[in-house]
């Protein structure tokens, strides 16, 4: 599956209730190295209940933005969570479904570090 069929898609709850959509995938850089980078692994997907549109990467929590931005971007995407890969139970090109229990994480990155803990 190519990730542009994935962003936008409706994200459901396992009850089918629909939560938001889907804003934008978190990948961590902690494989083996190949032949320029460490090989790229998806964390989870980034869920918006309000846009499907992009962080833009202002998600990093210490990136200095411009504050018209930086409100915009608070606004567009207030309860958006992240949510890790294995908590999706079933992903298609227009609905994402989501394992009963799953657990919804800040979506903002600390940093930049390879396999960066969520936060919850």
């Amino acid at each position: 599956m190519i990730l542009t069929d994935v962003l936008g898609s409706r994200v459901l709850n396992s009850e089918g209730d629909l939560l938001g959509r889907v804003a934008d995938a978190r990948f961590v850089l902690d494989q083996p190295p190949g032949q320029l980078l460490a090989g790229a692994r998806l964390q989870g997907l980034i869920v918006s209940p309000h846009s499907a549109g992009s962080f833009m990467g202002y998600e990093r929590n210490d990136v200095t933005r411009p504050w018209p931005i930086a409100q915009i971007l608070k606004w567009w995407h207030r309860g958006s969570f992240l949510v890790l890969w294995e908590d999706i139970e079933i992903m298609g090109p227009e609905t994402v479904r989501l394992r009963e229990g799953f657990t919804a994480y800040h979506p903002g990155l600390q940093g930049a570090g390879p396999g960066q803990a969520p936060q919850r």
